[in-house]
């Protein structure tokens, strides 16, 4: 594990300044958004838009606050009040969403705040372990606490979960793969958690792959025609055809996939599924997966396991502020 001195203190600043790039239609410069330059590079240098991260932030926030101020603590904690916050585990995992979650206490923070940095994203981590340390006003602090743990808690548990389907499918050359079963708003984030836990993402969006599914074989009349309508009007785009028979999967294979999704086959029906291809397309199961059966999924030499309960189903990563006098 990383050690404080190993990750210096980042000082920072917060709030929306001239120059963020929220809401707007008009070009922008990735890093052109009011979290601090240094963060906005940590955000991309991670593969995440720093105004989307932004974006995530203003809206868990304004939800939290609904036009108002947070009531307790500005009764409770003086004006000018300073002190240390540590994100601590309450429990083992994987973390995700560290930088996601200083940029939503930089929103928060009036006054310049220094972050301690102790662990890194895809870590893992104990019970009891210091994540990450600020040290700010502490009106700003217990204001931002609950939106930026919503957002650590919840991304810590999908990298949490993946990396259990990682480790479950090591020694073999099997990858787990995300799906678009996703929280609205947040796939670029749970995707990224994903990555985190040692899993690979599947498409982001409808554009930018084709998968074709059963409602689109029966709107096309097979699966075969559907597969060459989409290879028709988007020749430039890899294409994945979900099948659930091998009759299916050799009229697919036969006409060129360059994907196929082996849905709810047995291991040994996927097995015989990937002699019949013989390394012609890549093959991803789906449908059946858990944990105890994926070494025998993996091991009949598909490519993929994909695994929508990831991103919809895992459980959040126990995260908790501790205050504590600042130093």
């Amino acid at each position: 594990m990383s050690t404080p001195d190993d990750l210096p203190l980042a000082p920072t600043g917060g709030g929306c300044g001239d120059a963020c790039g929220c809401g707007s239609d008009d070009a922008y410069d990735p890093l052109e958004c009011g979290l601090d330059p240094a963060l906005a590079q940590l955000l991309t240098d991670a593969g995440l838009d720093p105004v989307q991260v932004e974006d995530i932030a203003h809206m868990a926030i304004e939800e939290d606050l609904d036009g108002g101020v947070d009531v307790t603590s500005v009764a409770t904690i003086p004006e000018e009040a300073v002190a240390t916050g540590d994100f601590t585990a309450r429990e083992a995992g994987t973390v995700a969403g560290l930088r996601v979650a200083e940029a939503v206490i930089s929103l928060v923070c009036t006054d310049t705040f220094e972050v301690e940095r102790h662990v890194e994203d895809g870590e893992q981590v104990e019970a009891g372990d210091k994540l990450l340390s600020v040290t700010t006003r502490t009106r700003d602090l217990l204001t931002a606490e609950r939106s930026a743990l919503n957002l650590l808690c919840r991304l810590s548990g999908v990298a949490t979960a993946t990396r259990a389907w990682a480790d479950a499918l090591e020694g073999t050359s099997a990858k787990v793969r995300d799906t678009r079963k996703t929280t609205a708003g947040l796939r670029a984030l749970e995707k990224y958690a994903v990555r985190m836990g040692g899993g690979v993402n599947h498409r982001m969006s409808l554009s930018d792959a084709a998968l074709v599914k059963d409602n689109h074989v029966v709107a096309a009349g097979g699966v075969e025609q559907a597969f060459k309508a989409v290879r028709a009007a988007f020749p430039d785009l890899a294409v994945e055809v979900e099948v659930d028979t091998l009759h299916q999967l050799r009229e697919v294979v036969d006409a060129g996939a360059d994907l196929i999704l082996l849905d709810n086959f047995t291991p040994g029906e996927t097995e015989e599924a990937v002699a019949i291809v013989a390394g012609r397309a890549i093959l991803e199961s789906s449908g059946r997966l858990t944990l105890e059966n994926a070494p025998a999924y993996a091991r009949t030499g598909v490519d993929f396991l994909a695994v929508g309960a990831l991103t919809h189903s895992s459980p959040i990563l126990d995260i908790g502020l501790d205050l504590r006098a600042a130093e």
